[in-house]
């Protein structure tokens, strides 16, 4: 009897072994932008006096590969394509071939709701949306009507046998009205609840909310991000992106719970030339998803990192992202010893908050072949 109740107990442990050695593995790299900004001087410099046409490939060529490599790169569109006259701050209307141009470079989805989404009443509203639904790119945020919005809310991008539910709301619209019936996304815990729900936890494999919130220009989030931060996890969500700062604030990642909040990406590209405020990041977050008999789905973040660049205004008044792996070669990159010491000085003083502030997230330097 002793020898059979062995031989019963090995057969059970070797079942177990085999059922759970049998797991599925897969990955997907998620790289997020900031603030994409249509400001006058971005405008003019996009401008191309030969072609006769406005064109911004120029301006994130620089950035180009380290956005194609992700799997889906997701930034904030914080403007209107209101279509002509163009306009840069407070009422943003920029040329569509901004969002062409960004599509091109391998953007696969852009967040709309934010402070700047109503500049050009329901117009803008709609024909920023007519313009993305065009090119075939995702996006979420805004919507012409409620039954727009309850058809493609919240969002579910497939990728790769992954299924990602995201979320995308502001602070505000900068006291102008949400005309009716559009629908600008705003930042309502029971709304925000209510979307949750509408998402089948357990057909997708993560929830990601991309918040327009914050202070401008502070370094640090303030006391409702990281409350709100904490409430959105309660809920189910185990990536929070945040945007509207301008300037980059710390990212904060938990590997016991697997969750990550950065709480300002900066801006990505701007017309804004201050001290903090000329650049920012991309973050990439390389998610592990592994599938067992007995686990169906345990969803990991297997690396978080970022990639600094710099918003550099050259002699003919164009626009440059320039990467932070230029570091060393900045007399290739830059015109005049003013933009190396500000490229310099970007790098300086976000390692310092970053080195001090960030938890579990550390910055990549990409190599281009």
């Amino acid at each position: 009897m002793k020898f059979r109740t062995v031989i019963l107990t090995y057969l059970f442990v070797l079942l177990y072994w085999i059922a759970n050695a049998q797991s599925d593995t897969s990955k997907i790299s998620l790289l997020f932008a900031g603030d994409i900004m249509g400001h006058d001087s971005q405008i003019q410099a996009a401008w191309n006096v030969k072609e006769k046409k406005y064109d911004y490939s120029s301006c994130i060529a620089h950035l180009n590969p380290i956005i194609k490599q992700a799997d889906i790169a997701i930034g904030n569109l914080e403007l209107t394509l209101a279509g002509p006259p163009y306009k840069g701050y407070p009422a943003f209307s920029s040329p569509d071939a901004l969002a062409t141009n960004l599509k091109e470079a391998g953007f696969d989805v852009l967040v709309t709701a934010n402070n700047h989404s109503c500049d050009k009443g329901k117009k803008g509203i709609i024909r920023t949306i007519n313009v993305l639904d065009s090119l075939g790119m995702l996006h979420t945020g805004t919507f012409y009507n409620q039954v727009h919005r309850d058809s493609i809310y919240p969002l579910i991008i497939k990728k790769n046998n992954w299924k990602i539910g995201l979320l995308n709301y502001t602070y505000g619209t900068n006291g102008i009205a949400v005309p009716k019936p559009t629908i600008v996304n705003l930042i309502d815990t029971i709304q925000i609840a209510k979307d949750l729900q509408q998402i089948n936890k357990d057909s997708v494999d993560v929830i990601i909310a991309f918040m327009h919130w914050g202070l401008e220009y502070q370094s640090l989030p303030d006391k409702n991000q990281i409350m709100l931060t904490n409430w959105l996890y309660n809920k189910g969500v185990q990536l929070v992106i945040g945007a509207h700062p301008h300037v980059l604030q710390p990212i904060v990642r938990d590997t016991i719970k697997q969750r990550l909040v950065a709480y300002s990406l900066g801006n990505f590209i701007s017309g804004q030339r201050d001290r903090y405020k000329n650049g920012g990041m991309l973050l990439q977050i390389e998610l592990e998803k592994i599938q067992t008999a007995n686990n169906p789905k345990n969803i990991l973040i297997k690396n978080a990192g970022y990639y600094l660049h710099y918003m550099h205004k050259d002699a003919n008044k164009t626009y440059v992202a320039i990467p932070a792996y230029t570091e060393g070669r900045e007399n290739e990159f830059l015109d005049n010893q003013t933009a190396i010491e500000a490229f310099q000085l970007f790098l300086k003083d976000t390692r310092a908050l970053f080195e001090k502030q960030n938890v579990c997230a550390n910055e990549l330097l990409f190599r281009p072949d």
